[in-house]
């Protein structure tokens, strides 16, 4: 069977099309209304780290008992039996205590690298980590910017361990632990925009108090739990070299693209040994 040239490019322009309407119905609205992501803002200026948070998310999450933390000890990190520690710091302005866990990326990478959808970003704004889905391969751990889920290594059946925002005390109306309990005022949950126009208002009557900048706003796309400081956020060991734009959004370009090599680029090559075919078979008469 063979195909002459004007059939060729008629149908590589249909298929072209096709693919063409079928990205850009995905693309369409749903009709169901926008959920707005809720989420924390910290406030370190008020934070005096009495560390309660950290005894609060073991306590609401099931986990080991904190051990005592030193100040000024050498930084800790979140681990497996960790989803929350509190830091301090030697500034510019003295001692500043920061809370570090899971940021809840409004995009999150550990969500786009997940094969099996074990990582999963809920309507209400939490990421959360569902074990019967993950097969352990970690792209969680490896693609996130904030080196937040750690891998239960020791464990028989282990688990990634993370903040997930309390997400079932959320679902029965209850605030996260940690912003439950803070005896300082330091943790306020509610929507981003909330977060956001409260962070604001701080900014605006405390101007000697805050630097003028609002971490998680923006970086990484964007996230839910975002932080005030009265000093520069690089003075409180934070990463500031993480991009505006979500992570995700780097391939987003690749990944619409392959669809579409993978479906013409066959084609193409058909076409082309089609009428190459024929010409030779013309030319061998």
């Amino acid at each position: 069977m063979t195909i002459n040239r004007r059939k060729f490019f008629k149908v590589l322009g249909v298929t072209g099309a096709a693919l063409t309407i079928g990205r850009e119905l995905k693309a369409a609205p749903t009709g169901k209304a926008d959920i707005e992501f809720r989420g924390v803002l910290y406030d370190s200026a008020r934070c005096k780290g009495c560390h309660g948070c950290e005894y609060d998310c073991a306590d609401a999450n099931n986990l080991p008992v904190p051990e005592p933390a030193k100040n000024m000890a050498p930084v800790r990190k979140t681990s497996e039996t960790k989803r929350t520690v509190v830091n301090e710091y030697n500034t510019s302005k003295g001692k500043v205590f920061v809370k570090m866990q899971c940021m809840h990326c409004n995009e999150p990478a550990c969500v786009a690298a997940c094969l099996t959808q074990a990582m999963h970003k809920t309507q209400a704004g939490p990421v959360i980590w569902r074990g019967e889905k993950c097969m352990g391969c970690r792209y969680c751990m490896v693609s996130c910017p904030f080196d937040i889920p750690k891998f239960e290594f020791h464990s028989p059946n282990p688990k990634i361990q993370k903040c997930d925002m309390c997400y079932n005390r959320l679902k029965t109306g209850e605030m996260p632990a940690c912003a439950a309990n803070c005896p300082n005022d330091a943790l306020f949950y509610g929507t981003r925009r909330q977060l956001m126009s409260e962070a604001r208002k701080r900014i605006v009557e405390n101007p000697k108090l805050y630097v003028d900048y609002l971490y998680g706003e923006h970086e990484a796309g964007g996230t839910c739990w975002m932080y005030l400081s009265p000093v520069p956020f690089k003075e409180l060991g934070m990463k500031t070299n993480i991009q505006k734009a979500s992570y995700p959004a780097l391939t987003k370009g690749f990944l619409y693209g392959v669809p579409t090599i993978f479906v013409l680029f066959p084609a193409l090559l058909l076409g082309i040994q089609q009428a190459t075919k024929k010409d030779n078979e013309t030319g061998e008469e």
